[in-house]
């Protein structure tokens, strides 16, 4: 997992605003969204929640899908960008 503002080359090809939600939320409707995506399409999730960042980082690389970047967006909101492994 990388950490920072190295995002010139990414391509987002959908975005997840879950300000606001809590655990386990955060995570349920993330997989819900990476499972309707096409293989190699990345997701951008946006959290107010610090426990939801790891929570979502470990949960998904456990499932299987790549952590491309957590990327701090201020105080208090983090960019997690998800990537569907091609199969």
């Amino acid at each position: 997992m990388k950490t920072g503002n190295n995002l010139n080359n990414l391509h987002v090809d959908q975005e997840l605003d879950l300000r606001g939600e809590i655990c386990p939320y955060p995570f349920i409707k993330s997989k819900l969204i990476l499972e309707q995506m096409s293989e190699g399409e990345v997701l951008r999730v946006i959290v107010d929640y610090y426990p939801a960042v790891r929570n979502i980082t470990k949960s998904m690389e456990i499932e299987g899908y790549h952590i491309l970047n957590v990327d701090k967006l201020g105080e208090i909101d983090t960019a997690i960008y998800i990537s569907k492994p091609r199969i």
